[in-house]
Formats: structure tokens, C-alpha cells, sequence
């Protein structure tokens, strides 16, 4: 079970890369779990980070906490999503914290993983630096977007982001890309109120843009 799921896992976060059969069963000996109940912190804002993680169930709130109290969402992890990697391969303290918003089962990477993935495996070294790049351009966007652009504007370039980490390759009759994610994540994303998204939501269903489902969105191909 262990391996079959490591190995959708690391397809799922890096498709372009092949695990061999030996590195895979080596790997499943190095890679521990954990389980979460709702609300428990997997590890807080400014703690070291000791492994990296995948979601296989549940969900994960990986969220800023100000000085005073306030608290800024960051992201909704869902499987099979890798988090934590850039304190963890930094060995820099982690600049949020972790909390599971549901019961949630986790894949836990520690240090002797992560040197099999870097030295045994093919290509992953450059995946992962493509996977950093990618996440580093998404949250420069998002905050260029918070300080600069307008709501709309901040809307679509949230959309972008859930629709290119989220997408799942399923399309409906009219070509639509199913997104798993919520207005409230989607409105955490792009720092705008619910109400804001819901509005603007329904104007890019009028325009046929999206469809909108339970905790689901379809959205119509553009240049993501």
C-alpha cells in the first residue's frame, strides 16, 4: 500500500521523472507517516523544519500569523501535494505554520529520503529546482497582485495559480478543466472578501469562463 501510493505520489508532484523499482522499494523503508487530527499543528511558524511532507488525505492550512494574532492563509494542501520543502532544504526556520483543518494522513521525508531522491533518482534534483521556481513566480504574483492589481485582476491570477497546482486533467463536454478548491480558498488566495469572489465568480460564469460545483470549479483552458 505504502508503495503504491509513494508511487502515485511522486508521479502526481513530478510526472516527468521515473522512479526505478529498486529506488522506490529503498525509498518506502526511509519514508515515514503520520496522522493529524483536525485542528492538531504539524509544525509552527519559525520552528525548523526536521522533513518534508505529502498529503495523502485530508487537508492541510498552511497559513502566516501576525504579531498580532492575525492570521493569513498561504494555501489549502490536498493530496497528493508536496509542502514544506523549502524550510526543510534550506534548514532555515519555517516562515508558517501547518495546521490540519480535518483528520489528515501525511508522508513524512526526513533527511536519509530526500538524499535517495537527490542522489539515486534521475532528473529529480531538476524537478524539484522547477517545482521551487514555479511556487517562487506563483507567490510573487500573488503579491505583486495584493498590493498592485485590482480585485479582478487578483481573482484571475488566483484562479491561475489553483488551476495549474489543482487541475486534474479532467475535462467536460465543453473542454472545461476540473479544479478541486472553494470559494473560501479562492478568496484566501487572492486576499479578497467571499462576497467579492462570489461576484466575481458569477460574472466569469455569465462571460462562460467556469462552472461552478461543490468545493469544485470547471474552468475553460487560457494561457495558465
Amino acid at each position: 500500500m505504502l508503495l503504491e501510493s509513494l508511487s502515485e505520489l511522486l508521479h502526481s508532484n513530478f510526472p516527468h521523472v521515473a522512479l526505478p523499482a529498486p529506488e522506490l522499494a529503498a525509498l518506502s523503508k526511509l519514508v515515514g507517516t503520520a496522522r493529524l487530527p483536525r485542528g492538531r499543528s504539524l509544525f509552527l511558524q519559525g520552528q525548523a523544519a526536521p522533513a518534508f511532507y505529502a498529503v495523502l488525505s485530508g487537508e492541510i492550512e498552511a497559513r502566516f500569523c501576525g504579531l498580532g494574532g492575525e492570521v493569513s492563509v498561504l494555501e489549502h494542501v490536498q493530496p497528493p501535494r508536496l509542502f514544506g520543502l523549502a524550510a526543510f532544504a534550506s534548514g532555515q526556520p519555517s516562515s508558517y505554520e501547518a495546521v490540519a483543518r480535518q483528520t489528515t494522513q501525511l508522508l513524512v521525508f526526513g533527511p536519509a529520503a530526500y538524499e535517495l531522491l537527490m542522489d539515486r533518482v534521475p532528473g529529480f534534483a531538476r524537478a524539484l529546482l522547477a517545482e521551487f521556481a514555479q511556487r517562487y513566480d506563483g507567490t510573487l504574483r500573488l503579491l505583486e497582485a495584493s498590493r498592485h492589481r485590482s480585485a479582478a485582476e487578483r481573482f484571475q491570477l488566483a484562479l491561475a495559480q489553483l488551476t495549474r497546482e489543482r487541475g486534474l486533467g479532467m475535462l467536460d463536454a465543453e473542454g472545461g478543466v476540473s479544479v478541486k478548491a472553494s470559494q473560501a480558498e479562492l478568496a484566501a488566495l487572492a486576499n479578497l472578501s467571499r462576497q467579492t469572489v462570489n461576484q466575481l465568480l458569477a460574472q466569469a460564469v455569465a462571460r462562460g469562463e467556469l462552472r461552478c460545483g461543490y468545493r469544485s470549479l470547471w474552468v475553460k483552458p487560457r494561457a495558465y
